[in-house]
């Protein structure tokens, strides 16, 4: 009975136009109908287990074992058939193409979807110095700058009201974008992974996933590849420090809205306040993960990975980096002639990285936990075609 409502899903997505479409979606089943017929990679990664499951290779097929793709390269240096082979089998980079496509096609409002081929780092980069300067000038309109108060905080330069009106948008809306994006990802995905419910203990495994990056192991735990055929941790290690510290600087911005909203205690807080302690602590570890991921990045094999989408990594790995220093810098120099310039340019990158977050690499770790999420409902249902 359950072979049978999978073909009659089939048929109606065939019915529906739900085929492949695109050249990357194209290549990416072309290379899963090999690696099917080989499966030596199959206890790599949750790729292969996934892959398995299905005799044909659909438009939301791919778009989930695409976001299921880590990137970490094992398959690559493991296949028979990757390049210079005939069959040119390159599993994580035909994943990346496919990804990035995802976003695309998913993203909230549709139109700017666009978003993601223009957003590198020159782009991030222009769109924080702007910001910036805008911050820069408004600032001055109200005075002089650089005559603050010694021990006077930001407030003082910018009211928490403004602060507010400036951010709070932004925010909202970034987070609308992507909870929109991602909701319609789900609602593909559901019925092409079994269609059963998500369960506790299918979350309880994704979240084990997501949080110890497992998948970035290399299959067998000493990690994956990047700019050759050397297992290395340097990048799980690094993706740790910069996923913490983001999760870390978010939750100093929580708790210090607490402590401003409920507890009546205003902005600066001293040395070692619950803010401060969360707050220095993730921007040191997000700063560590940036510039090392950012070095990883400049020395990755032209085989991993896709290559187009170098600048948007590199805009996210920017900002992220940028956000983090200036956040320790606007700390050192609190009470300075240099602090109302430190302001404006952390003040800048934050409103930077929020502004991009939808349409930018950020995305990647959203719908790539939503993947993880149905995998592991999809693992706990029996096999499409009868068989476990």
């Amino acid at each position: 009975m359950q072979a049978l409502d999978a073909l009659t899903r089939a048929a109606r997505a065939l019915a529906d136009g739900a085929r492949v479409s695109g050249p990357a979606q194209t290549e990416a089943a072309r290379q899963m109908q090999i690696c099917n017929a080989c499966r030596y990679c199959e206890g790599f990664c949750a790729v292969f287990p996934a892959m398995t499951r299905r005799l044909e290779f659909g438009k939301a097929d791919i778009h989930f074992l695409a976001n299921l793709c880590h990137d970490c390269g094992a398959c690559l240096h493991a296949c028979q058939y990757a390049p210079p082979h005939a069959f040119a089998v390159n599993v994580p980079q035909a994943m990346a193409r496919v990804r990035v496509q995802t976003y695309t096609d998913y993203a909230w409002p549709p139109p700017f979807g666009k978003l993601y081929q223009r957003n590198g780092l020159t782009v991030s980069l222009a769109l924080l110095l702007g910001l910036a300067l805008f911050l820069f000038l408004a600032m001055l309109s109200q005075g002089a700058p650089w005559n603050v108060p010694a021990g006077a905080g930001f407030y003082g330069i910018f009211p928490h009201t403004v602060l507010v009106l400036l951010f709070a948008p932004v925010f909202l809306f970034s987070t609308l974008a992507l909870g929109m994006g991602v909701r319609r990802f789900w609602r593909d995905l559901t019925p092409a992974t079994s269609g059963a419910p998500l369960t506790r203990s299918a979350a309880v495994q994704a979240a084990d996933a997501v949080l110890r990056l497992k998948y970035l192991d290399g299959g067998h735990g000493a990690g994956c590849h990047n700019e050759d055929d050397a297992h290395t941790l340097s990048r799980r290690r690094l993706h740790h420090c910069t996923f913490y510290g983001f999760l870390l600087c978010f939750a100093a911005t929580s708790v210090a809205t607490l402590y401003h909203y409920v507890l009546g205690l205003a902005a600066p807080y001293d040395w070692p306040s619950l803010p401060k302690v969360l707050g220095v602590a993730g921007g040191v570890s997000l700063l560590v993960g940036t510039a090392g991921l950012g070095w990883l990045n400049l020395r990755r094999h032209p085989l991993h990975g896709d290559a187009a989408q170098k600048p948007m990594d590199r805009g996210f790995m920017a900002l992220l980096f940028f956000t983090s220093a200036s956040g320790l810098a606007l700390w050192l120099c609190r009470g300075t002639p240099a602090m109302p310039l430190v302001l404006c340019l952390h003040l800048a990158a934050v409103m930077a990285l929020f502004a991009t977050l939808p349409y930018g690499k950020f995305a990647h770790g959203i719908f790539r936990s939503a993947a993880l999420l149905r995998h592991c409902v999809e693992q706990r249902q029996p096999g499409r075609w009868g068989a476990p």
